[in-house]
C-alpha cells in the first residue's frame, strides 16, 4: 500500500512539474497584445444576446462618433493600443468584400435585406448610424455615417499600424476562395493576422494560404476538448497545432499549464492564444471589457487579450508593460 501511495505521489508531482508555470524562464520579457473586437464601437446593453437580435439598440450613452467596422474606428483602435482589429466581411454580388457586422442591414441602417445580396454601391449609400440608440429614442447618430461601409480593399489601402483578424460572416466556400486570392498579394497578406468564422470559407482560406492561421467553432471545440483530456502529459493534439486558440477567461485555469506553460507549449507548435471574456453559454462575444477582468489577466501574458473596449483596455495594457 505504501509503495502504491508513493507511485501515485510521484505521478502527481510529475504532472504538477510538467504543468506549473513557476519554472518558466523569461516570463517578464513578454508583452500582452490586444485584439479590438470591431474596433471602437458602441456597447449593446440589451438583454437579448441571440444572433437574431438587433444589437444596435439599446447601447450605452453615446459619447463618441466611432462606429464599428469603419476606417475611423479601426484607426482609433490602433491609436489606443490595439495590435489587431477584428473586422467582419461579406462578399457582395459584384465580388467585393464589404466590411460590416450584421447578416442583414435592417438593424443598423436605413436599408433592408441580406448584406451579401447587395452591391457595394448600395451598401455604401446607407446610413450605418441610423439604428444606433442609447434607449432615449433620439437616434443621435442618424445622418452622420452615410457611405461609411468600407470595402476590404479600402481598409487595406489605408496601411494602418497593425493587423486584422477577419471574420467570415457566411458559410459560403466562395468567400474563402476570394479572400485567398486577395492574400496572394504580399501587401495584403502582411496586414492579415488570421481568419475565423464560417467553417467552409475559413478552411478554404487556410488551405490556400499555408502560412495563415485561423479557426472555426468546430475546430476550436475539438482542440480544447482534446487538450483538456491529454494536455496533462504535455501533449498538444493535432487540432491545436498551427492555429489560433481562444480561451474564455472563466475556463482558462482548467487549461493544463495555464498560463505561461500553456502559452509556451502552444507557441512551440505554431499556435497563438487569445484570452476572451467569460463564457456564459449565450454565444455572445464577451471580452476583457472592464478593469476587474483585465486585472485577472496574468502578468506578462504572452498571448492576446480580446476586448470590446479598446478605449479602456488599451491604456491599461500600455500602463502594465
Amino acid at each position: 500500500m505504501k509503495r502504491l501511495a508513493s507511485v501515485v505521489l510521484l505521478l502527481v508531482l510529475g504532472v504538477w512539474a510538467a504543468n506549473t508555470s513557476l519554472f518558466v524562464a523569461g516570463v517578464d520579457q513578454h508583452q500582452t497584445r490586444v485584439i479590438a473586437h470591431r474596433g471602437v464601437h458602441h456597447i449593446y446593453t440589451g438583454s437579448d444576446k441571440s444572433g437574431d437580435a438587433c444589437h444596435a439598440s439599446p447601447v450605452e450613452p453615446i459619447e463618441h462618433a466611432f462606429i464599428e467596422n469603419t476606417i475611423p474606428s479601426m484607426q482609433e483602435a490602433f491609436r489606443l493600443g490595439a495590435d489587431v482589429v477584428e473586422i467582419d466581411i461579406h462578399l457582395t454580388p459584384d465580388d467585393v468584400f464589404a466590411v460590416f457586422h450584421d447578416w442583414t442591414v435592417d438593424c443598423r441602417t436605413n436599408g433592408a435585406g441580406v448584406t451579401h445580396e447587395q452591391s457595394l454601391a448600395a451598401l455604401q449609400a446607407l446610413d450605418i448610424g441610423y439604428g444606433l440608440d442609447d434607449g432615449t429614442g433620439t437616434y443621435p447618430m442618424r445622418g452622420k455615417s452615410i457611405g461609411a461601409i468600407p470595402s476590404l480593399d479600402q481598409v487595406f489601402a489605408e496601411a494602418m499600424d497593425g493587423q486584422f483578424l477577419i471574420n467570415f460572416k457566411s458559410r459560403r466556400r466562395k468567400e474563402g476562395v476570394a479572400l485567398a486570392q486577395m492574400l496572394q498579394r504580399p501587401e495584403m497578406r502582411g496586414q492579415v493576422y488570421g481568419v475565423y468564422g464560417g467553417q467552409r470559407p475559413t478552411r478554404e482560406t487556410l488551405e490556400a494560404v499555408p502560412d495563415l492561421r485561423g479557426f472555426d467553432k468546430a475546430g476550436l471545440q475539438d482542440c480544447l476538448v482534446r487538450y483538456l483530456a491529454l494536455g496533462w502529459s504535455s501533449y498538444v493534439p493535432e487540432s491545436c497545432r498551427n492555429t489560433i486558440v481562444m480561451v474564455p477567461q472563466n475556463y482558462a485555469s482548467f487549461m493544463w499549464g495555464w498560463p505561461h506553460r500553456f502559452t509556451r507549449r502552444l507557441e512551440a507548435v505554431g499556435t497563438d492564444v487569445i484570452l476572451a471574456g467569460a463564457y456564459d453559454g449565450s454565444g455572445f462575444s464577451s471580452g476583457i471589457d472592464d478593469a476587474d477582468s483585465f486585472a485577472k489577466v496574468p502578468d506578462a501574458f504572452d498571448g492576446y487579450v480580446w476586448t470590446n473596449r479598446i478605449e479602456l483596455i488599451g491604456p491599461l495594457n500600455e500602463a502594465r508593460q
